[in-house]
């Protein structure tokens, strides 16, 4: 599922982001999304987020689980 649109992120989802100092490279950092910092609708980069262990970043996929 596409990360920019903040309806799309929920606390407790798991997510891969580009940290800041990620962002030239594009390297995606996986964990569970604990925050949502921005505060509009839509980003054109990415909802940014901090993640359970502190890490911030800009969502760019989150990834679906699988329901039982």
């Amino acid at each position: 599922m596409d990360g920019k649109k903040r309806a799309n992120i929920h606390a407790g989802q798991t997510a891969d982001i580009v940290l800041k100092a990620d962002q030239r490279t594009g390297r995606l950092t996986r964990g569970v999304v604990s925050r949502i910092l921005t505060n509009s609708a839509t980003h054109p980069h990415g909802i940014k987020v901090m993640l359970e262990d502190g890490r911030v970043g800009r969502v760019q996929r989150i990834i679906e689980e699988d329901t039982p």
